[in-house]
């Protein structure tokens, strides 16, 4: 077969053009399948999602997906984390800004509205590998500004008191904004965070303020 001519091979089928257009390394491939999947999640809930369909609804190859996360676990894996992050960060900016531990149970329901994607993942372990170091790292995250919140308390509690009271405080919000986000609480105040202050001051209407002062 006689080689091909500069012109014959600058030529380029339509097939081979839809192969080097599609965008497998766009930008940060990473992100933008972690958003296709927060969008996919936001729409349809983490069970039911596919990687066939977060490549499809980011313009990327089918394999991309299976070669940054190995599998939809692995991908849930990362929202996860991505979620206890930002979590703990919404939580630490609050207590250092307010000093208030009922202001942290309003952050977190404030939390769970504006990110509904992560906060559906994240509470789902049989989704994702919830072993995972990094997860466990994020998760540790958001637990102990919630610990220090506790021991910083002007009359502070025992571990163990210490212990069932993070776990009320959670219970509560958690609770609060798992129902809001269905739709379950009918005949409420519209404001969500109102309502989650007004439900927080059961649990504590004490400031958060170092022992020392």
């Amino acid at each position: 077969m006689a080689p091909e001519t500069p012109e014959q091979s600058r030529t380029t089928t339509p097939d081979k053009a839809a192969r080097r257009d599609r965008p497998y390394h766009h930008g940060d491939l990473r992100r933008a399948l972690i958003n296709a999947a927060l969008e996919a999640i936001a729409q349809e809930g983490p069970a039911g999602i596919s990687l066939r369909a977060l490549a499809r609804r980011a313009g990327v190859s089918h394999a991309a997906p299976t070669h940054h996360f190995r599998d939809k676990a692995g991908l849930l894996t990362a929202v996860a984390v991505e979620g206890f992050d930002l979590l703990a960060d919404t939580l630490q900016e609050t207590a250092e800004r307010t000093g208030s531990f009922l202001e942290l149970g309003v952050a977190y329901v404030r939390f769970a509205l504006e990110h509904p994607s992560h906060f559906a993942v994240m509470f789902r372990p049989d989704l994702y590998h919830a072993s995972d170091p990094e997860v466990r790292r994020a998760r540790g995250r958001s637990t102990a500004v919630l610990a220090s919140a506790l021991e910083n308390l002007p009359n502070p509690l025992s571990t163990q008191d210490r212990d069932a009271a993070r776990l009320a405080a959670w219970s509560l919000m958690h609770g609060l904004a798992t129902l809001w986000s269905s739709g379950s609480l009918i005949g409420y105040e519209d404001d969500p965070l109102a309502l989650a202050r007004r439900v927080a001051s059961t649990l504590s209407p004490t400031p958060l303020s170092p022992t020392s002062q």
